[in-house]
């Protein structure tokens, strides 16, 4: 368990707290490109603040405080400008650094303009995304993790809010174990009081469990019944990436901080169809719902699973109250770097996973365990399966009928004895002796 106090510590996230002055040296997603699309000015909250993204009409992005600094109008219902953003009520005009441009009631020698700013950050876009940065500077580079530049994919982009503290999303990528109870017998006595058929078990019994620490965060292990350690499960992993993100197969879910007690869940899913493809000229996004008409939380979900589990607990868990196990040896190693790096930063050290070499910083390969590179008409099958049968998320997607289209395309060119694309391979992360946790289950 942990104290009332060190739960503050770990979980709080503004600006005058230790985590939130960690989490500041980070990016985050917070919208993707898409919705700008729309509407080109969008509401946000990060880390505990209300702030106004834009595209103004020169294709800049900028990213502000929400009210205008004179009458604290919401800069949400902004004009764009070609440079700016324009409050609608007295037509006062912010650049991107926050610098007022314009003031048209005032007398046009006047010199206020010069003095008034509102408060600015960074913002960049990467593979559909809209990154932000609200920390000190100089600003580390975006880092371009490999799922966001990869050639020849296709990509959609998830989005939830969840009711709960982020590190309670964290937790769970942790937590191996939860897979064969959460979205296996559970998923069975839901699919069960459904009528439906049982459902295909996302894990076996697990067997043996590992966590070590990599260069990105933490890498998770996992030996289930029928396999041995010779299995990519074991010698590759599950990569976390600090502070925030889990590698799931060809996807990335990232839990983006709002505030003390709501996070964004973000999944952005890649698929590498065997074919060459065009760059997207836009990511197509949706929304995955928590709960449906009845206001129940949509159970039959796998990943909808996770987020009932994650707020069930409450805004913010109460860890003080808790009892871990052995087997909860990954949650215990992840608090202990979050822990961690939070003192860095208080004793003025950097924190890990920030990028400044932009050297380093042209493709970041993440580790993941093996990924089926074959991809047919069987995968757009199983995936129509568990469409119908109401399991996956994929299914609010509008981009679905054309991507299993391209698995069916890339099924006949095997068939045809013709060449297709596959998913580069994952390099091994070796077993540290350094910062490791091995359990052997019952």
């Amino acid at each position: 368990m942990l104290t009332k106090e060190v739960n503050e510590l770990l979980t709080q996230v503004g600006a005058s707290t230790p985590g939130g002055r960690l989490l500041r040296y980070y990016w985050y997603p917070i919208a993707p490109a898409a919705e700008l699309e729309e509407n080109p000015v969008k509401k946000v909250r990060l880390l505990g603040e209300d702030l106004v993204l834009y595209r103004d009409r020169s294709g800049n992005l900028g990213l502000i405080d929400e009210p205008c600094p004179h009458r604290r109008v919401s800069m949400e219902y902004g004009i764009p400008e070609q440079e700016g953003l324009r409050c609608p009520y007295h037509g006062w005009l912010f650049n991107h650094e926050g610098r007022c441009t314009e003031q048209p009631a005032e007398p046009w020698n006047s010199t206020f303009k010069d003095r008034v700013t509102t408060k600015a950050y960074k913002a960049e876009e990467l593979g559909g995304l809209i990154f932000a940065y609200l920390g000190p500077d100089p600003a580390p580079l975006l880092p371009r993790y490999d799922l966001l530049v990869w050639d020849n994919v296709m990509r959609h982009i998830g989005v939830t809010m969840i009711p709960c503290n982020w590190v309670q999303c964290m937790e769970n990528s942790m937590d191996p174990v939860h897979v064969e109870w959460l979205h296996g017998y559970y998923l069975d006595y839901i699919w069960a009081r459904k009528g439906l058929p049982m459902a295909p078990r996302s894990a076996g019994r697990h067997k043996k469990i590992g966590f070590d620490r990599f260069e990105h965060g933490i890498v998770k292990r996992r030996v289930v019944e029928g396999h041995t350690e010779e299995h990519d499960a074991w010698r590759v992993g599950h990569p976390v990436v600090f502070p925030n993100i889990l590698r799931s197969g060809t996807g990335f879910q990232y839990r983006v901080p709002v505030d003390d007690t709501h996070t964004l869940h973000i999944i952005y899913q890649v698929y590498v169809t065997g074919l060459p493809i065009p760059p997207q000229t836009s990511v197509p996004v949706y929304e995955i719902p928590l709960t449906d008409a009845e206001g129940k939380y949509m159970n039959e979900i796998l990943l909808v699973q996770d987020f009932f589990a994650w707020a069930s607990q409450g805004p913010v868990a109460a860890r003080e109250l808790e009892h871990l196990g052995q087997s909860d040896v990954g949650i215990t190693m992840y608090r202990e770097l979050l822990k961690e790096q939070i003192e860095r930063v208080e004793r003025g050290e950097e924190p890990i996973e920030v990028y400044r070499d932009p050297a380093r910083n042209r493709q970041i390969d993440v580790p993941q365990e093996a990924i089926d590179a074959t991809y047919t008409s069987r995968t757009a099958m199983a995936m129509s399966g568990r469409i119908s049968l109401g399991s996956a998320y994929e299914r609010f997607s509008p981009m679905l009928p054309g991507l299993l289209d391209l698995y069916r395309e890339a099924e006949r060119r095997i068939l045809a004895g013709e060449p297709v694309l596959t998913v580069p391979e994952a390099t091994p992360v070796p077993i540290g002796d350094h910062h490791k946790q091995v359990v052997i289950l019952p």
